[in-house]
């Protein structure tokens, strides 16, 4: 195993660990849910609509940002007591947005009978679906090992192929600094090709014509660092539109594939991205096997920079590993 000090291991299962601890506290609340009376309800509301979700971003001063997202809203009316309740949760799974939303109106349209699952000690928490997703902790058992597989593989391998490296240098000491220099530019490759087959994809997709609700340019406050009390001051494109797909309506939020991109200088921004008017009728590219993702423009956009950083360490691994 890798000589590597514990918190680094940590970090990088931290996510994992994250996750297995959500599915666990589900599973409890999946259980107990197990005993909740049922009553018969009726569906009244089923459509779409947009929430501002909050989201994690260590990026910023705050800590987080709040985000445009797609739900099914299925509303429906239940009686417990003779006092007549509303609710719309569908499952004990936690709904993130954008994620089977024509699905579930079709599930449950207006005017459906549904069974109703409700708390006893609190009537109106209530659901129609009490069961997590069959499979679930098969495939986060399948994921586990990957996982495991994945960060301690890398680091073994990582150290092995450093070690290989170390022998065919006249200066062993600079092997750490080559793998490390051509590891990023292999991920950056990787992910530039990533974005130019999601792009090659998105071209292909059903257009739709869509309307912008707001095009701005919107400033926050980067996180601190150990050496400065408050962050820079950053800013980035805010695009937000409208739009149909087989008679369901959606919010998008991504312009372009490869959205989100922020700079210290306002003027780059304006210059480098799109500004579009308010109400303004727009093309729409909806991904058809999931229509919440949706962009304006199917191009990589930025790209290209991706390429030159990938040159620029594989360069730099080269002149280290000749030079010095």
């Amino acid at each position: 195993m890798p000589d590597l000090p514990w918190y680094v291991y940590a970090m990088l299962l931290a996510p994992l660990a994250l996750v297995l601890f959500a599915a666990a506290y589900k599973s409890l609340q999946v259980r107990a849910a197990r005993e909740w009376p049922s009553v018969p309800g009726k569906v009244v509301i089923s459509n779409s609509e947009m929430r501002k979700v909050r989201v994690i971003d260590s990026a910023r001063e705050d800590g987080h940002r709040f985000e445009e997202r797609n739900f099914a809203n299925i509303v429906y009316q239940y009686a417990v007591a003779g006092k007549q309740l509303r609710n719309n949760r569908v499952s004990i799974g936690e709904d993130l947005g954008n994620f089977e939303v024509a699905e579930t109106i079709a599930k449950y349209p207006v005017g459906l009978a549904v069974t109703v699952y409700y708390n006893p000690l609190h009537p109106n928490e209530a659901v129609l679906e009490r069961e997590l997703p069959k499979g679930l902790w098969g495939c986060l058992g399948i994921g586990t090992v990957f996982v495991l597989a994945i960060v301690f593989g890398s680091a073994f391998g990582l150290n092995q192929i450093s070690a290989l490296v170390s022998s065919r240098l006249a200066d062993s000491k600079y092997a750490p600094l080559v793998v490390a220099f051509a590891a990023f530019g292999v991920v950056i490759a990787l992910f530039a090709l990533a974005l130019q087959r999601q792009a090659s994809l998105a071209k292909r997709w059903p257009v739709v014509t869509g309307t912008i609700n707001m095009s701005d340019i919107e400033s926050y406050r980067s996180a601190s660092t150990d050496r400065v009390l408050r962050g820079q001051t950053m800013y980035q494109r805010t695009v937000s539109y409208t739009y149909s797909y087989n008679n369901v309506s959606y919010t998008g939020i991504h312009a372009r594939l490869a959205s989100n991109a922020a700079s210290t200088s306002s003027w780059l921004v304006s210059k480098f991205t799109t500004a579009y008017r308010d109400g303004a009728p727009v093309k729409v590219y909806v991904n058809p096997a999931n229509p919440s993702e949706a962009t304006l423009n199917p191009g990589t956009g930025f790209v290209w920079v991706l390429w030159i950083f990938v040159a620029l360490f594989l360069a730099g691994a080269y002149l280290v590993a000749t030079r010095g």
